[in-house]
Protein backbone atom coordinates (compact mmCIF):
# COMPACT_ATOMS: atom_id res chain seq x y z
CA UNK A 1 0.00 0.00 0.00
CA UNK A 2 2.69 2.38 0.73
CA UNK A 3 4.61 1.50 -2.53
CA UNK A 4 1.45 2.19 -4.73
CA UNK A 5 0.66 5.65 -2.60
CA UNK A 6 4.82 6.56 -3.37
CA UNK A 7 3.98 5.71 -6.79
CA UNK A 8 0.99 7.74 -7.38
CA UNK A 9 3.03 10.59 -5.85
CA UNK A 10 5.69 10.61 -8.43
CA UNK A 11 3.02 10.15 -11.10
CA UNK A 12 1.27 13.23 -10.29
CA UNK A 13 4.48 15.27 -9.37
CA UNK A 14 6.04 14.51 -12.86
CA UNK A 15 2.35 15.40 -14.27
CA UNK A 16 2.71 18.90 -12.21
CA UNK A 17 6.09 19.51 -13.60
CA UNK A 18 4.99 18.46 -16.59
CA UNK A 19 2.57 20.55 -17.24
CA UNK A 20 4.57 23.41 -15.01
CA UNK A 21 7.16 23.25 -17.85
CA UNK A 22 5.74 23.64 -20.64
CA UNK A 23 3.48 26.39 -19.56
CA UNK A 24 6.31 28.62 -18.32
CA UNK A 25 8.21 27.74 -21.47
CA UNK A 26 5.33 27.64 -24.25
CA UNK A 27 2.70 30.57 -23.54
CA UNK A 28 -0.55 30.83 -24.36
CA UNK A 29 -0.19 33.44 -27.16
CA UNK A 30 3.72 34.28 -28.96
CA UNK A 31 3.91 36.95 -31.24
CA UNK A 32 7.02 37.22 -33.48
CA UNK A 33 7.88 39.65 -36.06
CA UNK A 34 9.68 37.95 -38.59
CA UNK A 35 12.11 38.39 -41.63
CA UNK A 36 13.49 36.06 -44.11
CA UNK A 37 15.91 36.35 -47.32
CA UNK A 38 15.40 34.40 -50.82
CA UNK A 39 16.19 34.49 -54.20
CA UNK A 40 13.45 33.91 -56.90
CA UNK A 41 15.22 32.78 -59.64
CA UNK A 42 12.40 32.98 -62.17
CA UNK A 43 10.45 37.00 -61.24
CA UNK A 44 13.61 38.53 -59.81
CA UNK A 45 16.69 36.92 -61.31
CA UNK A 46 18.91 39.91 -61.56
CA UNK A 47 17.69 41.36 -57.88
CA UNK A 48 19.36 38.88 -56.01
CA UNK A 49 18.37 38.20 -52.46
CA UNK A 50 14.41 39.57 -51.62
CA UNK A 51 12.81 40.00 -48.11
CA UNK A 52 9.49 38.90 -47.04
CA UNK A 53 8.11 40.10 -43.50
CA UNK A 54 5.26 38.87 -41.64
CA UNK A 55 3.80 39.30 -37.71
CA UNK A 56 3.29 35.99 -36.88
CA UNK A 57 0.90 34.67 -33.39
CA UNK A 58 0.84 31.30 -31.87
CA UNK A 59 -1.54 30.04 -29.81
CA UNK A 60 -0.45 26.74 -28.80
CA UNK A 61 -3.04 25.55 -26.69
CA UNK A 62 -5.83 26.40 -29.16
CA UNK A 63 -3.61 24.98 -31.96
CA UNK A 64 -3.52 27.58 -34.42
CA UNK A 65 -1.58 29.96 -36.05
CA UNK A 66 -2.29 33.45 -37.19
CA UNK A 67 -0.17 35.72 -39.86
CA UNK A 68 -0.08 38.90 -41.21
CA UNK A 69 1.55 39.36 -44.15
CA UNK A 70 2.18 43.51 -44.72
CA UNK A 71 2.41 45.18 -48.26
CA UNK A 72 5.78 43.64 -49.78
CA UNK A 73 8.27 45.92 -50.86
CA UNK A 74 9.17 43.71 -54.15
CA UNK A 75 5.33 44.46 -55.15
CA UNK A 76 3.41 41.87 -57.36
CA UNK A 77 1.96 40.19 -53.84
CA UNK A 78 -0.77 40.63 -51.93
CA UNK A 79 -0.95 41.35 -48.16
CA UNK A 80 -3.07 39.14 -46.02
CA UNK A 81 -4.44 37.29 -43.02
CA UNK A 82 -3.55 33.67 -42.79
CA UNK A 83 -5.29 31.46 -40.10
CA UNK A 84 -4.45 27.62 -39.82
CA UNK A 85 -6.44 26.07 -37.92
CA UNK A 86 -4.99 22.56 -37.09
CA UNK A 87 -7.89 21.21 -35.13
CA UNK A 88 -10.45 21.74 -38.20
CA UNK A 89 -7.55 21.59 -40.12
CA UNK A 90 -8.27 24.37 -42.49
CA UNK A 91 -6.45 27.13 -43.66
CA UNK A 92 -8.04 30.45 -44.71
CA UNK A 93 -6.47 33.37 -46.50
CA UNK A 94 -8.09 37.25 -46.52
CA UNK A 95 -6.85 38.83 -49.33
CA UNK A 96 -6.79 42.37 -48.01
CA UNK A 97 -6.41 44.00 -51.51
CA UNK A 98 -9.36 42.19 -52.95
CA UNK A 99 -11.12 41.97 -49.27
CA UNK A 100 -12.05 38.21 -50.01
CA UNK A 101 -11.73 34.91 -48.03
CA UNK A 102 -10.27 31.81 -49.37
CA UNK A 103 -10.39 28.61 -47.08
CA UNK A 104 -8.87 25.01 -48.28
CA UNK A 105 -7.64 22.17 -46.26
CA UNK A 106 -4.67 22.71 -44.40
CA UNK A 107 -1.51 21.02 -45.67
CA UNK A 108 0.89 20.12 -43.23
CA UNK A 109 3.50 19.22 -45.71
CA UNK A 110 4.16 22.72 -45.44
CA UNK A 111 2.54 24.46 -42.93
CA UNK A 112 4.61 23.70 -39.32
CA UNK A 113 2.21 22.71 -36.30
CA UNK A 114 2.60 25.80 -33.69
CA UNK A 115 4.36 24.06 -31.71
CA UNK A 116 7.05 23.33 -33.84
CA UNK A 117 6.74 27.01 -35.29
CA UNK A 118 7.47 28.06 -31.85
CA UNK A 119 10.37 26.20 -31.77
CA UNK A 120 11.94 27.01 -35.05
CA UNK A 121 10.82 31.14 -34.42
CA UNK A 122 12.69 30.72 -30.88
CA UNK A 123 15.86 29.30 -31.63
CA UNK A 124 16.04 32.25 -35.05
CA UNK A 125 15.00 34.93 -32.29
CA UNK A 126 18.58 36.09 -31.65
CA UNK A 127 18.66 37.01 -35.27
CA UNK A 128 16.68 39.23 -37.63
CA UNK A 129 16.73 37.18 -40.05
CA UNK A 130 16.08 32.68 -40.66
CA UNK A 131 18.97 31.48 -43.03
CA UNK A 132 18.20 32.39 -46.50
CA UNK A 133 16.10 30.06 -47.91
CA UNK A 134 14.05 29.12 -51.36
CA UNK A 135 10.76 29.40 -52.78
CA UNK A 136 8.13 26.99 -53.91
CA UNK A 137 4.58 27.61 -55.50
CA UNK A 138 1.30 26.29 -54.51
CA UNK A 139 -1.23 27.38 -57.06
CA UNK A 140 -5.19 26.88 -56.71
CA UNK A 141 -8.32 27.63 -57.74
CA UNK A 142 -11.49 29.60 -56.51
CA UNK A 143 -14.57 27.02 -56.61
CA UNK A 144 -17.95 27.61 -54.65
CA UNK A 145 -19.09 30.78 -52.52
CA UNK A 146 -19.67 29.70 -48.77
CA UNK A 147 -22.63 30.50 -47.32
CA UNK A 148 -22.61 28.67 -43.67
CA UNK A 149 -19.33 30.87 -41.69
CA UNK A 150 -20.20 29.04 -39.01
CA UNK A 151 -18.84 25.50 -40.01
CA UNK A 152 -15.33 26.87 -40.64
CA UNK A 153 -15.04 27.24 -36.59
CA UNK A 154 -14.38 30.28 -34.58
CA UNK A 155 -11.31 31.17 -35.54
CA UNK A 156 -12.23 31.61 -39.27
CA UNK A 157 -15.31 32.76 -38.45
CA UNK A 158 -13.90 35.88 -36.80
CA UNK A 159 -11.40 37.01 -39.71
CA UNK A 160 -13.74 36.12 -42.48
CA UNK A 161 -17.22 37.27 -41.54
CA UNK A 162 -18.68 39.42 -43.25
CA UNK A 163 -16.26 39.33 -46.01
CA UNK A 164 -17.24 37.21 -49.99
CA UNK A 165 -15.52 33.59 -48.94
CA UNK A 166 -14.25 30.90 -51.07
CA UNK A 167 -13.18 27.44 -51.21
CA UNK A 168 -9.99 26.62 -52.92
CA UNK A 169 -9.23 23.74 -54.85
CA UNK A 170 -5.59 22.74 -55.38
CA UNK A 171 -4.22 22.33 -59.21
CA UNK A 172 -1.87 19.48 -60.09
CA UNK A 173 1.69 19.85 -59.60
CA UNK A 174 3.36 21.67 -62.42
CA UNK A 175 6.17 24.24 -63.48
CA UNK A 176 5.72 27.38 -61.69
CA UNK A 177 3.86 29.86 -63.48
CA UNK A 178 4.97 33.14 -64.50
CA UNK A 179 3.30 36.66 -64.30
CA UNK A 180 2.27 36.27 -68.24
CA UNK A 181 0.38 32.78 -67.49
CA UNK A 182 -1.00 33.99 -64.33
CA UNK A 183 -3.92 35.22 -66.06
CA UNK A 184 -6.75 36.28 -63.42
CA UNK A 185 -4.74 35.35 -60.24
CA UNK A 186 -3.40 36.81 -57.41
CA UNK A 187 -0.44 35.61 -55.16
CA UNK A 188 0.53 35.54 -51.99
CA UNK A 189 3.79 35.24 -50.21
CA UNK A 190 4.43 33.81 -46.89
CA UNK A 191 6.22 31.33 -44.55
CA UNK A 192 5.70 29.17 -42.14
CA UNK A 193 8.72 26.68 -42.52
CA UNK A 194 12.13 27.13 -43.40
CA UNK A 195 11.16 28.17 -46.89
CA UNK A 196 8.35 30.85 -48.69
CA UNK A 197 5.81 29.63 -50.20
CA UNK A 198 3.96 31.59 -53.02
CA UNK A 199 0.31 30.76 -52.89
CA UNK A 200 -1.49 31.46 -56.20
CA UNK A 201 -4.91 32.03 -56.23
CA UNK A 202 -6.88 32.19 -59.24
CA UNK A 203 -10.73 32.72 -60.26
CA UNK A 204 -12.20 30.17 -62.21
CA UNK A 205 -12.38 30.93 -66.05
Amino acid sequence: MGLLVLLLGLVFASMYVYRYFFITQLPRESVFHCGVLYEDSLYSPFKGQLELHEDVKIYIEENYEQINVPVPQFGGSDPADIIHDFQRGLTAYHDITLDKCYVIELNTTIVMPPRNLWELLVNVKKGTYLPQTYIIQEEMIATEHVSDMEQLGSFIYRLCSGKETYRLRRRGARRRISRREAGNCHRIRHFENTFVVETVICQKS
